[in-house]
């Protein structure tokens, strides 16, 4: 046998406390200049130091590796010499030490990739900043306490939220030109509240918005009306539509009125970040400049084609079907002030006004390939397939608005909340939370969203401890989940529903949610209630989704169960709960059914940062 008099180890492993001791920095609590120069001076060699080390043990465990696989090798050939009997019990525990290791390196080599590829994707949009005299300035020297990237429908009633409050607020949007839109068009009664819990109500004014009182169902023929629970609010309180620009715009006007809110034209390009703090954004204006902004807090609201998002959640885009748009022109709905719903084939056909002359007309074609506009296949599939299936009141109309031409396009994305709390930064809006838009609740979550940070914000004396703000405002994401979970998991259960398909238990289920609808009473007040966010309550919505699951097998097995009835019945069942418990899952269980076993529900602003309202 061989003797080892010297330990090859012992170097390495001597050399490992010294490494790790240095791999952990604690900076003190107020760093000098000085002190921050000798810090990064200090920091170069000892991450060269951890890059060695790093090496020669990757290197070590390919050696150690190659011993193994070449020790069964030799062994073989020497027991074939001499030891056949002492190699051969030793030859199957190097056979499996060996395997081992290859198992061992191969999860190493994949973890490392799959780390790297989760953090090339986070930082993809992030550029790290250092910072001057221990802080951070603009470029133009003019500081804010809260940077928002996107002035849409979230971006601006933030801004005039946060502004109203007294703090600075710096908006960057990429075009101030009234945007123009098939989306964005529909406000629940829920919604219209949150906007006057902000002080926007007056953005639905002077703009030709008109309002809503509640639903049309239509399916072969037949039709039924729901109406929102309106009997115990003020008479003015409805839903209301409008052109998505002319609200936009109405709120960019308000918020910039505020002396403290600045609103600027520019392109943000990316997220600056120190030491995993977001401090600030880099964009580009409209003149092509490069500048800097910094602030304490940036929200991230710049829409569903947010370029952005990836470092600040995990966003997983389903992207359903398409909307296709047209305007109606002078056209009379069957129902006045109401939203129309046609259950027809393939998926849902959507009619509502948008002004007082105008009906938007929103058709639902499953998958993310549309019929071409440009050589007619989609004038064509418009006219053959969907115009037999709106109802007669409105075909005309919906005919001369298909050969007028003004036939536009818009992906319909669902996306799940899944952030990474990150200190400095904080997503709102599509860019956070995108659900299908079938039921209209998108302006709903928004505007809820944006009470329960204003409400989070308010006592807080100044945002500059980023670590302690983020832990703080953990507590949005529990906070938000009744309105927001309960509209997310309707608009994709019911769009799920409500499109046609060839299995008789989906088809019965369909029929069973029409005719429960149709029922009146508890059975229509309650999910409407649900639908227009005066009632965000997830285990009501479950209650009624399963009700509907029910009273459709009751349809089945009255008055003569048969062998088939029941089994269709049974994967009637099976089907409710594949399409509603994903969605539940995606939200997440507890924080939807029992937030208050959340610890970050209970969460509360430091001592230190609290501030005193008289003085707010």
């Amino acid at each position: 046998m061989w003797t080892i008099k010297r330990p090859f180890l012992s170097p390495v492993l001597a050399r490992i406390p010294r490494v790790l001791n240095q791999s952990t920095i604690v900076p003190s609590s107020n760093p000098t200049p000085a002190q921050n120069k000798q810090t990064n001076k200090a920091a170069i060699p000892r991450a060269r130091e951890r890059e060695r080390f790093k090496t020669f043990s990757l290197f070590l465990c390919l050696s150690t590796s190659s011993f193994f696989l070449a020790e069964p090798l030799f062994l073989f050939w020497f027991s074939i010499r001499r030891w056949k009997r002492m190699a051969g019990s030793y030859m199957w525990g190097w056979i499996l030490c060996s395997v081992m290791t290859l198992v061992a390196l191969y999860g190493l080599f994949l973890n490392r990739r799959k780390g790297n590829g989760i953090s090339a994707a986070r930082t993809e949009s992030v550029k790290s900043v250092p910072a001057v005299n221990g802080e951070c300035r603009s470029a133009d020297g003019i500081d804010a306490d809260v940077i928002i990237v996107g002035a849409g429908v979230a971006g601006s009633a933030l801004a005039h939220t946060l502004g109203k409050d007294g703090r600075r607020v710096h908006v960057i949007e990429r075009d101030l030109t009234e945007p123009d839109r098939i989306v964005g068009e529909l406000l629940q009664p829920g919604g219209y509240l949150k906007l006057i819990e902000l002080g926007l109500e007056d953005c639905v004014e002077e703009i030709d918005a008109q309002q809503v009182f509640g639903y049309a169902l239509f399916k072969d023929g037949k039709n039924t009306r729901l109406s929102y629970p309106l009997e115990k609010f003020h008479s003015d309180v409805s839903g209301r539509s409008f052109h998505n620009g002319r609200f936009i715009q109405r709120m960019r006007e308000k918020s910039a009125s505020l002396p403290n809110v600045r609103l600027e034209q520019g392109t943000v390009t990316s997220l600056l970040e120190e030491k995993g703090t977001i401090r600030g954004v880099q964009y580009k204006t409209k003149d092509g400049r490069e500048l800097t902004a910094f602030a304490p807090l940036t929200i991230v609201c710049d829409g569903c084609f947010s370029n952005l998002r990836r470092s600040l959640c995990n966003p997983k885009v389903d992207v359903p079907s398409c909307f296709v748009g047209l305007v109606l022109e002078n056209c009379h709905l069957p129902y006045s002030n109401h939203g129309h719903v046609i259950l027809a084939d393939p998926s849902p056909i959507l009619f509502y006004p948008i002004s007082s002359t105008e009906v938007r007309c929103l058709v639902d074609v499953p998958g993310q390939k549309v019929p071409s506009i440009a050589n007619g296949e989609m004038a064509n599939y418009l006219k053959t397939i969907v115009a037999p299936q709106v109802p007669p009141e409105i075909y005309n109309s919906f005919v001369a608005a298909v050969e007028k031409g003004n036939i536009r396009t818009m992906p319909n994305r669902s996306m799940p909340a899944s952030p990474y709390p990150t200190p400095g930064a904080l997503l709102m809006g599509d860019a956070f939370n995108m659900r299908h838009p079938l039921t209209g609740g998108g302006m709903t979550v928004a505007l809820s969203d944006i009470v329960v940070l204003r409400d989070l914000l308010r006592p807080l004396r100044d945002l500059h401890d980023a670590p302690t703000l983020c832990k703080y405002l953990e507590s949005f994401y529990t906070l938000r989940k009744p309105v927001a979970s309960t509209i997310n998991t309707l608009a994709g259960a019911l769009y799920k529903v409500f499109c046609a398909s060839p299995d008789q238990a989906r088809k019965e289920m369909r029929q069973a949610c029409f005719d429960y609808l149709s029922l009146g009473g508890v059975f229509s007040t309650g999910p409407i209630s649900l639908l227009s966010g005066l009632n965000p309550c997830p285990l009501s919505l479950v209650l009624h989704f399963f009700a509907v699951a029910v009273y459709g097998v009751g349809r089945l097995l009255l008055p003569f169960p048969s062998p088939k009835r029941i089994w269709i019945g049974a994967r009637l069942i099976s089907g409710a709960s594949g399409i509603i418990f994903p969605i539940i899952k995606a939200e997440g269980v507890r924080q939807m059914f029992f937030p208050a076993t959340v610890p970050a529900y209970y969460r509360a602003p430091d001592k230190k940062t609290w501030k005193d309202r008289k003085n707010f």
